[in-house]
């Protein structure tokens, strides 16, 4: 009997393998932990990693295929606990044999529950109700960082919801933040952590060529989605960005094909159409500032200046690709690295008065280069007030430009000193040359000379 239900498990994985791809060691682990209708499972799992890893898909695929009742909700629609308990108990599932006509709630009533006794409570009936109670019942919160921001009882009584109504529930929490982030006070019931890693550049390209359109050829596609993955991966491991950026450039790639001017195994010459284009979009990774359709017309009018683009695709493969912000926070990073701190309100501040001859006389004296020195420890804080300071136009603070910040510390163009712990703020350094930040300065049309104490 065994043996059989072996047989069985492999084999559903192995189809789930197939529909979710590059997440067959994560599934296996659920597998074993859900098992079937009537089993026990844990009490909490938290489900955890970064944005466009596969978390949310592959939790409601396994529950969906295996038919298990499961209630999902989004916590950025959770205004209120009360919110969330009403949500729970009218989307409450049927269990095996169970009709409508026979349950308790119909499709015209609604349940009200205002605070934790009663939803618990009423959870005993409900699932009684409606024919669970010798079934697991899964209780899917999405974007579950949410929950720290409501009332602080309300996480700990979920994670312990099973021990609580003595029913076989799982509460499943699903997040972008590590479980470490949750803790704050006593009483919270420690769940199975499950971490869905970032996709490899091999799983990306794999996924990607799965959105190869019907009439194109699988392997003109997957060289297509490679030079993506070249000129990207640096800077975005998002699979949602990066399939955005493949749709919409794709048209550009195949232009010589369909004109007559080269063909698929000429792949040099698609590389120098789809170049000018893939760079442009670096400037707006991340960014949705205008929709799809007027992105391709801005790029189709660019384009018609050809030879100016080829120049300035020229001049610029001196310095490293980076999105439009990052280039201005490696700027700001640079500015306070290398000024004193005192000078900030001169340089930035408008109305800070002119720098007179006796300050510069005794500047050529008394002062030693900050360059010779090297780089200086410099909070965020102050990194963000230049970087707002220097940035064309009304930025307004996202996470996405945060999440740049640690993309330029991976790719070591700076340097993360302390903040490990909640108390200590992280400082940085810049870890650039002056050539390179004048190579990127010159790309954003900013004079970063007249910016920097040493060249006054």
């Amino acid at each position: 009997m065994e043996t059989i239900k072996s047989s069985q498990q492999q084999e559903e994985e192995y189809t789930l393998g197939r529909r979710v791809l590059c997440r067959e060691a994560q599934i296996k682990t659920l597998m074993s932990l859900f098992g079937q209708r009537y089993h026990m499972t844990p009490g909490s799992l938290f489900v955890y990693g970064h944005t466009g890893t596969g978390k949310s898909l592959v939790i409601q695929s396994l529950l969906l295929y295996l038919k298990l009742p499961h209630i999902v909700m989004n916590c950025v629609e959770c205004s209120s606990p009360r919110f969330l308990f009403e949500h729970v108990f009218n989307n409450m599932p049927k269990g095996n044999g169970v009709s409508n006509t026979n349950s308790a709630n119909t499709d015209d009533e609604y349940t009200d529950c205002e605070d934790m006794a009663s939803f618990i409570r009423q959870l005993v009936k409900a699932v009684t109700d409606n024919g669970l109670i010798n079934e697991t019942l899964y209780i899917v919160l999405d974007k579950a960082e949410r929950l720290r921001d409501t009332n602080v009882h309300l996480l700990p009584a979920l994670l312990r919801l099973q021990e609580l109504s003595e029913l076989n529930v799982c509460t499943i929490l699903i997040s972008e933040i590590v479980w470490e982030k949750f803790r704050s006070g006593t009483g919270l019931c420690e769940p199975y952590c499950l971490h869905f890693p970032d996709y490899t550049r091999q799983e990306l390209n794999e996924i990607m060529c799965l959105d190869a359109p019907a009439s194109c050829d699988k392997e003109l596609y997957a060289l297509y989605v490679n030079i993506v993955l070249s000129v990207f991966h640096m800077v975005c491991r998002d699979l949602r960005e990066l399939r955005h950026i493949a749709k919409l450039n794709y048209p550009y790639y195949i232009e010589p094909i369909q004109k007559g001017d080269a063909d698929a195994s000429q792949a040099r010459k698609l590389w120098r159409n789809i170049e000018p284009h893939l760079k442009k979009a670096l400037n707006s990774v991340y960014l949705r500032e205008v929709s799809s359709l007027q992105w391709e017309l801005m790029q189709q009018a660019e384009f018609d200046q050809s030879e100016s683009d080829i120049s300035k695709s020229a001049a610029s493969r001196s310095h490293m690709e980076l999105p439009y912000y990052s280039k201005f926070l490696l700027i700001a990073a640079y500015l306070a690295s290398y000024n004193p701190m005192k000078y900030d309100r001169r340089f930035f501040a408008k109305n800070s008065g002119r720098v007179s001859k006796r300050t510069k006389l005794i500047k050529k004296n008394v002062r030693t280069s900050n360059h010779l020195l090297g780089p200086k420890l410099f909070p965020i804080d102050r990194l963000m007030a230049i970087f707002y300071s220097i940035v064309e136009g009304n930025v307004m603070p996202s996470a996405q430009i945060f999440i740049q910040i640690s993309s330029l510390v991976s790719l070591h163009l700076l340097c993360q000193v302390g903040g490990e712990d909640k108390i200590a703020a992280p400082k940085y350094k810049c870890m650039v040359t002056l050539d390179f930040i004048r190579s990127v300065a010159r790309t954003v049309q900013f004079d970063i000379m007249k910016y920097l104490y040493d060249f006054l």
